[in-house]
């Protein structure tokens, strides 16, 4: 059976993902390729280099799942999934396996090398595309990264960051701008950041998808996009809810809530371009810094909180719940080498700061920061 392969890369970090499913391979590209560089290359010329394998064999996946549940092993919970790992990085070899989506994982950290078996193309494709990321995201991490929880847009390498918890605006900000100013789109949720040998603070994109609520979709004029291209057949990234699905095919653009939580859309990174005709930018120098907060009701303002750049603005391995390194791919704290990030955080924190509040008028909030970034 021929293989494929395609090969991610972002700032010298590298690697290359082989399945004998090109829809494994394509979803990789898809996912992170917006972003990255993704290139198809011949398998055969793979011989160096962090390595992803992925399978689709029901028989291996169950050989694997048996030899995890036979060995001493841990339970922790894993993209919201309970994950038996057998194992450890001082072990060489660490084996794990998630029975409810059916994948089962082998892990050798210090050969650089991952196999992903499971029972279903999907399922396969969804963990290989997320996983490839983790590997890359641990080179960059070593080499001196560290990783900022911020939205980015750019216009001419100048990159405006938004900072916040969950909630705060992020998404608001960076697709307010993005759309009325035709900035480029460089991260929705989170960054990679270094310090520049000029002194200023390089920015990489964290490729991923985004998280966009019906309400915000309509105000941004994406909502009858969005529901022509499911009619036409065309999907959103499966982990959205079938709720939200329902609703964008049904037009109720009415922001869905379950549990104290919004369900949103979950957007395709190229799907910012093909879609909505957003520019997605690859990376650029960090220039100004905001944080804002989301008011209904309210004009849009600057106001003086006196909030600052803080160490919980940098993503770490205590805050990175949901991907925990449990399969040694990254081997570093989530954010960094700390001395590097130190650096990071000094710089940034000399770079203008904007506290603003916004309102459900997008065309004035982003007006607004415009302003008072220096985009418009």
């Amino acid at each position: 059976m021929s293989s494929h392969a395609v090969r991610l890369e972002a700032a010298g970090a590298a690697v290359t993902v082989v399945s004998a499913e090109r829809a494994v391979t394509a979803w990789t590209g898809r996912y992170a390729g917006p972003w990255w560089n993704a290139a198809e290359v011949s398998p055969e010329s793979v011989c160096a280099g962090p390595l992803v394998t992925a399978s689709v064999d029901r028989s291996a996946y169950d050989d694997l799942a048996f030899a995890v549940t036979q060995a001493p092993h841990t339970s922790t919970t894993y993209a919201r999934e309970r994950m038996l790992v057998a194992g450890d990085v001082s072990a060489g070899v660490i084996r794990a396996v998630t029975s409810g989506s059916g994948l089962a994982y082998r892990s050798e950290p210090s050969a650089g090398s991952l196999a992903v078996v499971g029972r279903r193309v999907e399922d396969v494709a969804t963990a290989t595309a997320r996983l490839a990321r983790e590997v890359v995201r641990g080179v960059l991490l070593r080499d001196g990264w560290s990783v900022l929880h911020a939205s980015a847009v750019v216009r001419d390498s100048r990159v405006v960051l938004t900072l916040g918890s969950k909630g705060a605006g992020k998404t608001t900000t960076a697709l307010a701008l993005a759309h009325r100013y035709r900035l480029g789109l460089l991260a929705n949720d989170r960054v990679f950041v270094r310090l520049a040998g000029n002194g200023g603070v390089d920015v990489l994109p964290w490729p991923a998808a985004a998280a966009v609520g019906l309400g915000l979709l309509d105000a941004l004029g994406w909502f009858d996009v969005a529901r022509e291209r499911l009619e036409a057949g065309e999907e959103l990234h499966p982990t959205q809810k079938q709720q939200v699905t329902e609703a964008l095919l049904a037009g109720g653009r009415t922001p869905l809530w379950e549990g104290g939580k919004e369900l949103k859309a979950q957007i395709f990174p190229d799907q910012f371009s093909r879609w909505f005709g957003l520019a997605l930018a690859t990376r650029g120098q960090a220039a100004a810094l905001v944080f804002p907060r989301v008011e209904a009701g309210v004009v849009p303002a600057v106001e003086d909180r006196g909030r600052a750049l803080e160490d919980g603005d940098f993503m770490s391995g205590a805050t990175e719940d949901r991907y925990p390194d449990v399969l040694g791919l990254v081997r570093v704290d989530g954010g960094g080498v700390p001395g590097a990030r130190r650096e990071v955080a000094r710089r940034l924190a000399g770079l203008p700061h904007h506290e603003v509040v916004l309102g459900h008028d997008l065309a004035a909030n982003a007006d607004l920061l415009a302003k008072v970034t220096g985009c418009a």
